[in-house]
């Protein structure tokens, strides 16, 4: 009979202080892949790769959570932001810009180191407005021989100036020695003006002619027909000068008021002699016509008839229908409304 084990039948003791009840179960083996350190150094390297161990270590879920996000931020945070900018490429361009700020001069002329700024070349109203600017008062006078008065300081321009010795208003005073927009400057203050002459252009095709007057600034350049009988068509390009108004060597004082006038003939045909001339005058009539006198209608008027003889083209007729011929040859028949007068 098989006997009972220690203790059967009586109640168990318990063990003594300190002791567990039963033995603790084995620890898990850690692998060297769930190593805290070879994690981090992962989440930093290769966040991808880092999260993934992350996860299948023995870490708490919100430690997990919080090197997830982290590593997640690191990684995406080139992604997301904007390229680094070249330095060295952006030195040369900020150099030259400052290079040309600092010899670019402003609208206002920079002062010289030994005086005022210089106001020669720009609009009287302009140059004012600058010097008052630039701590200076200002007044002007005509560079000129002729001494004129300057109304529209916006029609002037800054040949001259000098800086005065006497200050006006507590201020250093410019005085500008100016001629009108349109006038080149004198030699010297107050010599006359060298005022642009008119160059000789007969003989150039009317696009030629046209370029040598454009310095002048002529406010037009008319062509017209050197023929009084012929209409210039709409391009007159290569039509040849035999006329210009003004004439050459004429001082132009005020270009900006003045058409010059050309007058043309078509490229092929010669000029006339003189100005107004027919290139197709009518035919001349026979000697015993050139005597209007001995015409019943030289006085102005015909007695009528098929055959009036010679007329004066525009007079007064009697008998409508009738016909005459002019001194020059013409053929005229009186008509018209009212008074009939010869008329072709």
């Amino acid at each position: 009979m098989t006997q009972p084990p220690p203790g059967y039948g009586y109640p168990q003791q318990p063990p003594p202080y300190g002791h567990p009840p039963y033995p603790y179960p084995p620890a898990p083996v850690r692998r060297w892949w769930q190593h805290p350190a070879v994690i981090i150094t992962a989440l930093v390297v290769f966040p991808p790769g880092g999260i993934a161990l992350a996860w299948l270590s023995g870490w708490s879920q919100t430690k997990k959570i919080i090197a997830t996000v982290l590593a997640g931020l690191w990684f995406l945070t080139p992604f997301l932001g904007d390229p680094p900018k070249d330095n060295k490429a952006d030195a040369k361009p900020k150099a030259a810009a400052t290079a040309s700020a600092t010899i670019t001069p402003s609208e206002s002329a920079s002062p010289s180191p030994t005086g005022p700024p210089s106001f020669v070349g720009k609009n009287l109203k302009d140059a004012s407005a600058a010097a008052y600017g630039a701590g200076y008062n200002s007044i002007s006078h005509d560079a000129s021989d002729q001494d004129a008065g300057q109304w529209d300081d916006g029609n002037w321009r800054v040949c001259f100036q000098t800086l005065k010795a006497k200050k006006v208003g507590g201020k250093p005073t410019l005085d500008f020695g100016v001629v009108r927009v349109e006038w080149p400057c004198p030699a010297k203050d107050g010599e006359p003006i060298p005022y642009p002459k008119m160059p000789n252009v007969v003989g150039q095709s009317f696009v030629k002619a046209s370029e040598t007057l454009k310095p002048i600034g002529f406010e037009e350049i008319e062509p017209q027909s050197a023929y009084t009988d012929v209409t210039l068509p709409a391009s007159v390009d290569n039509w040849k000068v035999c006329f210009q108004e003004p004439e050459e060597g004429k001082e132009i004082q005020y270009p900006k008021t003045t058409t010059a006038y050309l007058k043309l003939t078509a490229a092929g045909t010669a000029c006339p002699k003189t100005e107004y001339t027919e290139l197709h005058p009518d035919p001349t009539p026979p000697s015993g016509d050139d005597d209007d006198s001995s015409s019943p209608s030289s006085g102005g008027s015909s007695s009528g008839g098929s055959d009036a003889g010679t007329v004066t083209p525009g007079a007064y007729c009697s008998t409508p229908g009738s016909t005459g011929v002019s001194k020059k040859g013409v053929v005229y028949t009186c008509k018209g409304t009212g008074q009939e007068r010869w008329r072709r």
